[in-house]
């Protein structure tokens, strides 16, 4: 009689689940993703000894872009005196991981994997936001979806794109592709624009770009939780 396996612990399980996801797709993105994100903190944190100032206005950069929107964390790039290449660098790097990470846990959440509590208010919401705007994005396919993730419009943006990418069946080479593609594609727009914006209204301060942006974007997060309680 063969001798029975010992019984699996936590840590096991936990190691099996995890081996079990890098062996997907969106396992093997999600580890891009958070290794990109590693090596960005890693970057910074040496290059702060020697220049402070420029890694202290990348990092505020980075959380606008995150917690605001690009075009704020943009501008404000501009305001604090970084150059073209910089800003346009820090935010293809943000929004690559951010797409990367947040596509990668949608994905596993939907297949059922275990994921941590936290996440699952957050990508609730960003299912239902993604929803909202499935029906137009449907009727034009890959380039709707290019559309969708280039154009400056409020909820529309490479997370939300490519949950969108999901739900219309497509694969994810092709979601993360057109995501990503339409994504630079609207960094270097939005950095031509701001750098001649930034340069136009400097008489008007430092800052002044910075601040109508985030004023606006403050004002659309306003309307769409008036809009939700309604």
């Amino acid at each position: 009689m063969s001798p029975l396996p010992p019984p699996e612990t936590p840590a096991l399980a936990r190691s099996l689940q995890w081996r079990s996801i890098l062996a997907t797709d969106e396992g093997r993105w999600l580890a891009l993703g958070l290794s990109l994100a590693a090596l960005a903190f890693i970057g910074l944190g040496a290059a702060a000894h020697w220049w402070p100032a420029q890694v202290g206005s990348l990092a505020a950069m980075s959380g606008l872009n995150l917690i605001v929107g690009r075009a704020a964390g943009m501008a404000y790039g501009y305001a604090s005196g970084l150059g073209q290449w910089p800003v346009i660098a820090c935010n293809v790097l943000v929004e690559t991981v951010q797409v990367l990470v947040v596509y990668s846990l949608f994905v596993l959440g939907c297949r059922q994997w275990l994921l941590p509590a936290w996440l699952t208010t957050p990508l609730a919401r960003l299912r239902a936001n993604a929803e909202s705007g499935h029906a137009a994005v449907r009727r034009f396919g890959v380039v709707g979806l290019f559309v969708f993730v280039f154009m400056p419009f409020w909820m529309t943006g490479p997370v939300v794109g490519s949950i969108i990418g999901y739900l219309l069946g497509l694969r994810t080479r092709t979601t993360l592709a057109v995501v990503l593609g339409g994504t630079y594609v609207a960094i270097a727009a939005y950095a031509l624009f701001l750098d001649e914006m930034d340069a136009w209204t400097s008489n008007y301060g430092q800052y002044a770009v910075f601040l109508v942006l985030l004023a606006l974007a403050v004002l659309a997060l306003l309307v769409q939780r008036w809009r939700r309680r309604g």
